[in-house]
C-alpha cells in the first residue's frame, strides 16, 4: 500500500498538517522541518494523491495542453515551453492532440467542466467548428493562435501585420513574382487565412498585381506535404522569384524540392517561412522567418489561466505578442519595413 501524509507525518516526528504544507508549498516551513520531511518523503516513496486533495480544494493541480499535431517541430517547442512553465507553477500537464478534430476538443472542454483538470490550453483550428461556440458557461481556458473571437482568454500574434511584413521584405528585393505556399483547399484553417490577407495586402502596399495562381494550396501543413504540393506547381508553373511558406516546415519541404530540381536558392529564388522553428537554422541554406518567444507565448497563457481560475467573471483578454522577421541565407540580404 503506499504511503499516506500520516505516515509521513510519523517518520519525520511532525504532524500531517506539517507535512501537507510542505507537499503543497503554501505555508513557509522551516529549513530544518522541511529537510526531516523531505527526507521522509523519500525514504517512504511519498506520491501525492491528487484525487483526494482535489475533492478538498477543488483543484487538481493539472492543466490540459491540446494542440492539432503534436508532430510539428512548433507544437513541440511549444509544448515544452509550457510544461516548463506549468511545473515552475507547481502545475502538471494533460498533453493533447486534437488532430483538427472538434470532438476532441469538446471531450477537454467537458473535462475541464467536470474538475477532471483545472483549466485547458487550446490552440483551435477552425472557429466555426471549435469547442469554444457551444452554449453556457466555459471553464477557465485560454486559447493560441489565429482563431478570431471573444469569449476567452487568447494569446496570439498579428498574424496578418506579420505575413504583410515578410512579404514587403520580400519585394523589397525587387521580386515580383511572389508565391506563398500554404493555402488551404480542402478544409478551414485560421492561420491560412490570416497570413494569406497579409500577403495579399502586402501585394496591394508594394504595386504588385495579385495573381491566384501563386497561392499553392497544401492542406498537410508538412515538409511531407509542401514538397508534394510544390513539386506538382513546378511542373505546370513558371518558378516564381521569391516562396513565401506559412510555417518552416513547408519551407523545409520546399527546399528539398527546389535542391532536387537545381534551382538555386536564394540566387534563383528567395524562400522564407514563419515560426521560427530551431529546425530552420540548420536547413540549407538557413531560413529567414518570422520568429515569436514561445516561452513568452507559455508564460502569458498560464498567467492568463491562472488568473481565469481565480476570477472566472472578468472580461476576457486577447494579447498579442510581438513578433521580430529574421533574415537568414535563404534569402540572402533583406530588410523590413523602415528598416
Amino acid at each position: 500500500m503506499r504511503a499516506t501524509v500520516k505516515d509521513v507525518a510519523a517518520r519525520a516526528g511532525v504532524s500531517p498538517k506539517t507535512v501537507s504544507n510542505v507537499v503543497n508549498g503554501l505555508v513557509p516551513v522551516s529549513e530544518r522541518t522541511r529537510a526531516k520531511v523531505e527526507a521522509a518523503l523519500a525514504e517512504l516513496d511519498y506520491v501525492p494523491n491528487l484525487s483526494a486533495r482535489g475533492l478538498r480544494n477543488g483543484r487538481t493541480g493539472v492543466i490540459a495542453l491540446a494542440l492539432p499535431d503534436l508532430a510539428t517541430p512548433y507544437s513541440a517547442e511549444l509544448a515544452h515551453h509550457v510544461v516548463e512553465v506549468a511545473h515552475e507553477q507547481g502545475f502538471g500537464v494533460q498533453i493533447e492532440e486534437t488532430g483538427r478534430d472538434p470532438g476532441r476538443e469538446f471531450e477537454l472542454v467537458t473535462k475541464a467542466r467536470s474538475n477532471l483538470i483545472d483549466g485547458l490550453i487550446l490552440n483551435p483550428v477552425d472557429l466555426d467548428e471549435s469547442a469554444i461556440r457551444v452554449g453556457g458557461n466555459l471553464p477557465p481556458m485560454v486559447l493560441l493562435g489565429e482563431v478570431s473571437q471573444r469569449r476567452v482568454d487568447q494569446v496570439g500574434v498579428d498574424n496578418v501585420g506579420a505575413a504583410r511584413e515578410m512579404t514587403l521584405a520580400l519585394a523589397g528585393t525587387g521580386r515580383r513574382r511572389i508565391a506563398v505556399l500554404g493555402c488551404v483547399d480542402r478544409r478551414s484553417s485560421a492561420t491560412a487565412l490570416v497570413r494569406t490577407e497579409g500577403y495579399r495586402l502586402a501585394l496591394q502596399d508594394a504595386g504588385i498585381p495579385h495573381d491566384p495562381a501563386l497561392e499553392i494550396a497544401c492542406d498537410e501543413w508538412t515538409p511531407a506535404g509542401s514538397a508534394a504540393a510544390l513539386a506538382d506547381f513546378l511542373a505546370r508553373h513558371e518558378l516564381p522569384d521569391a516562396l513565401f511558406c506559412f510555417t518552416d516546415s513547408l519551407a523545409i519541404g520546399a527546399l528539398s524540392v527546389l535542391a532536387a530540381s537545381g534551382h538555386r536558392v536564394p540566387e534563383e529564388i528567395l524562400v522564407a517561412g514563419f515560426d521560427d522553428v530551431a529546425d530552420g537554422q540548420y536547413a540549407v541554406p538557413a531560413l529567414t522567418t518570422i520568429s515569436v518567444d514561445k516561452r513568452a507565448m507559455a508564460e502569458n497563457a498560464l498567467r492568463l489561466l491562472t488568473e481565469r481560475m481565480a476570477d472566472r467573471r472578468r472580461e476576457p483578454v486577447q494579447l498579442a505578442l510581438p513578433y521580430k522577421l529574421v533574415v537568414r541565407a535563404s534569402t540572402g540580404a533583406i530588410s523590413g519595413p523602415g528598416a
